[in-house]
């Protein structure tokens, strides 16, 4: 009599555990579908971040290209200062001091183009819009250095 109470009540706990733990069909595809879902949410994911790491790299070796661009054309700048600074101590030619104050502006502007490019070097922001501008800088502050030798004296 034990051994078949025994035998009913282990029947009854396994009967119990497969129907509570067996899923209907609806309830199998919902999961599927939730899960397929998840996996291509992740994928988006780790596709988008994979194109702005390309992205940025490519940022990154045009940004390095345009910084030495920009710094061999700010010594060379330099060099055309320090050329005109020299000039005007020659003796046998006059220079004014309009002439003078010309090449301390041409300086300066050159100096700002310098830690302009350092700046953004260190806080890299809108990069177009950087580039845009600082090409304007660098053509405006290369037509004043031909503005510079032109005698514009009548």
């Amino acid at each position: 009599m034990k051994k078949s109470i025994f035998i009913l009540t282990i029947a009854t706990f396994i009967s119990g555990f497969v129907f509570t733990g067996c899923k209907s069909n609806s309830d199998k595809e919902a999961d599927a579908v939730e899960n397929v879902q998840d996996a291509a949410d992740n994928l988006d994911a780790v596709t988008d971040d994979v194109n702005k790491d390309a992205v940025k790299k490519a940022n990154d070796a045009e940004w390095q290209t345009y910084k030495e661009e920009a710094n061999k054309t700010i010594a060379d700048n330099e060099a055309r200062i320090a050329e005109l600074k020299s000039a005007m101590k020659k003796p046998g030619k006059t220079f004014d001091a309009a002439y003078a104050k010309s090449i301390d502006a041409l300086e300066e502007r050159n100096t700002s183009l310098k830690t302009k490019i350092s700046d953004y070097e260190n806080n890299q922001t809108d990069w177009e819009s950087f580039k845009r501008e600082f090409d304007s800088d660098m053509t405006g502050l290369g037509q004043a250095f031909k503005d510079l030798t032109v005698n514009n004296k009548k």
